[in-house]
């Protein structure tokens, strides 16, 4: 399952330290039985780790999973919450982008030119549209 996965074998033995695989079966010599059943549930846990969430936040959201249907607008918003703060994290993301586009399309032009002077000279309508977005939406100066 971990190569299923691509996570390592010893994150899934934490998972299970820490709670988090109730629903995966044992043998009677206690060895983890898993089955395709329990893919799916370990890619959630899987992303909400990725997205942010503590193991005690994960446990939390797998014991009202056990518990059924009463809890279901909780684990809505538990995923509503994780859907925001990943939007954020990719506008966040995306305007690093631009200044890292930015910055490259400045050095490779810079480098080609054997002088920063060539890039500070050029007139804001010079720099390519792409990286002039960035300039004005970051307020940045050819620099």
């Amino acid at each position: 399952m971990a190569q299923l996965l691509g996570i390592a074998a010893s994150t899934l033995r934490y998972y299970d330290q820490e709670g988090l695989l109730p629903f995966v079966e044992r043998s009677q010599g206690g060895i983890r039985m898993f089955t395709e059943k329990d893919y799916g549930p370990l890619k959630v846990i899987g992303c909400l780790k990725k997205s942010g969430l503590s193991i005690k936040e994960i446990k939390q959201f797998i014991s009202l999973a056990q518990e059924g249907d009463s809890t279901l607008a909780q684990r809505l918003e538990i995923f509503r919450c994780r859907r925001a703060a990943v939007e954020k994290q990719l506008s966040e993301l995306r305007e690093m982008l631009s200044l890292l586009e930015y910055k490259c399309w400045y050095y490779e032009t810079a480098c080609q030119a054997g002088t920063e002077d060539v890039v500070r000279s050029l007139l804001c309508s010079q720099v390519p549209d792409e990286c002039r977005a960035a300039l004005e939406k970051l307020n940045l100066k050819l620099e």
